[in-house]
């Protein structure tokens, strides 16, 4: 049993969650994975132990302020409750499991790129400006409460969910910890470590050191607990020479030592945005799979507003059915951006974008009707391809155009094989009438914004 929580496997939280086993522990709340035994789903529980003179009401008004929150770049809070016991109230917030590994652990394998960490960077301040915004102070951002997804290394967008938020507001006092709850020392604030009120600043500077660590590779503030608290009010961070100026000047600002001279989360999330695109910048593709149009044509890829959209689920089932009627394990719903491909939805595949030189997607838009390789280890058209010559192991390509009204490619609706197979008259004739669908629902949307009406 866990001293702390009096929680072992079996106990029931709410009546409804069943512990299976603790996954992670601190000074002050662990983590259990456990079922949902009303929708029969794994969850993650965190359950935080509070003084037994709490104030009740002050748990239920700091509950729902959290159960309030909902973005994308937040692991999923589901459910939040308090249980009464002896010792004090049992407070318990019940999340998305998210398996996979978090900053930390990514970290142990060197340093992010610039392009990696100004990417991760841009997410985790875009949660931070929503969560402050709904009167939330996380204080306790680090590598630790951030969970990373990274598909397809250098060839994907690495993006970033922040994990933990809320629980120091829940805080009755300012708290130095080196476990995993509130406010591990290698990333407090000036003002954390000196015990004052914190505020959103406090997270804007934890976060300067989270992207300093991504690009070192080590973290700033090192030593025990109390060097480590001490240090921040001796020196402000080193920054390393060899980084770009932008990156100095943010960073710089950041960990500046007085609150007032940060920036807000909002202006964080504006420079990091610059620096992802001026990264993508760097990035030259192959004139041979640019279309002559190509200006024209990402004018048309603008006007439909899907690019650097979250994933919203449209055409799941598009790319679900096409699937199963061809019976391949992957199918995509893909946008060619100027240097990216977009999949706009993606069965049997995690990735939600790559670069478009190694993108079979690129060559097909330059098609007037499907591109078809069948046979992708023996095709010349493939045989460089990554995806084809790398461990992805390609088999077969089909990709059918989605072609604008004024007849600009956008992109394609393509299915996937790891192994070779001829598609057939009848399923060319489908897959081109799959893609139709897809247009058609843009074309839609278009038309709808076109007509709603301006507000004044």
């Amino acid at each position: 049993m866990d001293v702390l929580s009096g929680i072992s496997a079996g106990t029931f939280l709410g009546g409804r969650y069943r512990v299976v086993d603790q996954i992670g522990s601190g000074a002050m709340a662990n983590v259990y994975r456990a079922t949902d035994e009303f929708l029969g789903r794994d969850v993650a529980v965190k359950v935080v132990i509070k003084p037994a003179n709490r104030d009740a009401q002050d748990d239920d008004a700091e509950l729902k302020v959290l159960a309030r929150l909902n973005h994308h770049n937040l692991v999923t809070l589901l459910d939040a409750g308090a249980d009464r016991t002896e010792s004090g109230p049992r407070i318990y917030l019940v999340m998305e499991l998210v398996e996979g590994p978090d900053l930390r652990r990514r970290l142990q394998d060197g340093p992010l790129s610039s392009r990696h960490t100004a990417q991760i960077g841009h997410d985790l301040a875009d949660a931070l400006t929503y969560i402050h915004d709904s009167g939330v102070v996380h204080r306790d951002v680090k590598p630790g409460n951030i969970m990373v997804f990274d598909y397809h290394h250098d060839a994907a967008r690495m993006r970033a969910k922040l994990t933990d938020f809320g629980i120091a507001l829940m805080a009755d006092t300012p708290h130095v910890d080196t476990g995993d709850v509130l406010g591990t020392a290698a990333y407090l604030s000036p003002e954390q470590a000196m015990a004052e009120p914190v505020g959103p600043a406090s997270d804007v500077y934890s976060l300067g050191l989270v992207l300093l660590e991504c690009l070192a590779g080590e973290p700033v503030f090192k030593g025990d607990p109390l060097q480590s608290a001490v240090a921040r009010l001796i020196r402000d961070p080193e920054i390393p020479a060899g980084l770009d100026p932008e990156w100095q000047q943010l960073l710089a600002a950041m960990t500046a030592r007085d609150p007032q001279d940060r920036p807000s989360t909002r202006e964080v999330t504006q420079a990091l945005y610059d620096q992802t695109v001026n990264s993508r910048g760097k990035h030259k593709v192959d004139t041979a799979i640019i279309p002559a149009n190509e200006d024209a044509r990402m004018e048309a890829v603008h006007r439909y507003g899907i690019l650097d959209t979250p994933p919203d689920g449209s055409f799941d089932r598009i790319t679900a059915l096409a699937a199963r009627v061809f019976s391949v394990p992957i199918a995509i719903v893909s946008v060619v951006d100027h240097d990216r491909i977009w999949f706009k939805s993606h069965h049997g595949i995690p990735a939600e974008e790559i670069n478009r030189d190694p993108g079979l997607c690129a060559s097909a838009i330059l098609q007037d009707d499907l591109w078809v390789v069948e046979n992708a280890p023996n095709d010349p058209r493939a045989l460089a391809n990554p995806l084809v010559a790398g461990e992805f192991g390609l088999g077969f390509y089909a990709g059918a155009p989605l072609t604008s009204r004024d007849g600009y490619n956008l992109g394609t609706l393509c299915i996937l094989d790891y192994k070779p197979r001829v598609l057939a008259p009848e399923d060319a004739a489908t897959l081109r009438d799959l893609a139709a669908v897809v247009m058609n629902d843009l074309e839609l949307r278009l038309e709808s914004r076109s007509l709603a009406p301006v507000r004044p």
